[in-house]
């Protein structure tokens, strides 16, 4: 047996010959360092989620330039763009992305393009471009006008989310102004997304939403892991960060229970200016950290 003492651990803590300011000094950088893992950690843990472009924003500018536009969503620092209509075909279209860094984050295509033998047509397009969200942008009253046709679509989103997993692709519905409007004691989104299947993407229209007299911020909490995608759009005034949107819960539900994939900026009334007003945009989003 070694008859040597086996060292404590602690002794270098204890030892008398460590003064007590090299004690504190050395205590100090112990929690520093600490302090700074864990900053680290949780830097990383932060869902980052990159933002992309509604082209419907731009819709007055882009056909006269669809490469020039293309070109300056990049520069601005978009990092995807969705598409409402197309401009080219869809080989083209795919090298225009490539060409720009871009990424497509989503389609949006019309219900009738995701039935029968458009389904086959409409998958092969959206694979040539690299998109896998497929987001109905609108539907009437002959889909929502009341809970037994919204709980038939939903039905039929679930379906459709069925046939487009083997795919890689998913399938969902946008969020307008009139889905909020009260339908008997609840909502048709409600209807629509309390009995849809849980693969069936619930993309959130903040500004739309509050439009039509909802709340995005008790919405995306009552469907979590539902919105793969958001529409961030303001409400009350000016572009996003300007009105009365609450981004920071909305920004705190996406990045947590919302399994958001995706922030989709989306502004209307640009017109002519409009790559000046989807910059602002953009800009305000990196002020909040986005």
């Amino acid at each position: 047996m070694d008859p040597r003492p086996i060292r404590n651990p602690q002794s270098a803590i204890h030892n008398p010959a460590l003064s007590r300011r090299d004690w504190l000094k050395t205590t100090a950088a112990t929690a520093a360092l600490l302090a700074a893992g864990q900053k680290t950690f949780g830097e990383e843990a932060k869902k980052k989620i990159p933002v992309g472009l509604q082209l419907y924003s731009v819709r007055e500018v882009a056909p006269k330039d669809v490469a020039g536009t293309f070109k300056a969503i990049k520069e601005m620092g978009y990092e995807g763009v969705e598409f409402a209509g197309y401009y080219k075909p869809a080989a083209d279209l795919r090298k225009l992305l490539d060409d720009n860094g871009l990424k497509c984050c989503g389609t949006h295509t019309g219900l009738n393009t995701l039935l029968g033998n458009e389904l086959k047509k409409t998958i092969e397009f959206n694979k040539t471009i690299g998109n896998r969200y497929l987001i109905v942008p609108g539907m009437g009253a002959d889909r929502l006008g009341t809970k037994e046709k919204c709980i038939e679509t939903a039905k039929l989103f679930t379906e459709l989310a069925e046939k487009l997993k083997p795919e890689g692709m998913v399938t969902g519905y946008h969020a307008h102004g009139a889905d909020f409007k009260k339908l008997d004691d609840t909502t048709p989104w409600e209807v629509l997304f309390s009995n849809a299947g849980p693969d069936v993407v619930m993309q959130m229209d903040t500004g739309n939403c509050m439009g039509g007299g909802g709340d995005p911020v008790a919405l995306l909490k009552k469907f979590p892991g539902r919105a793969l995608s958001v529409h961030l759009k303001e409400h009350g005034g000016g572009v996003i960060g300007e009105g009365k949107v609450a981004w920071k819960d909305v920004f705190e539900l996406c990045e947590t229970t919302g399994k958001t994939e995706w922030y989709i900026v989306e502004e209307e009334g640009g017109g002519q200016k409009a790559l000046e007003v989807v910059k602002r945009a953009l800009d305000n989003l990196r002020k909040m950290g986005k």
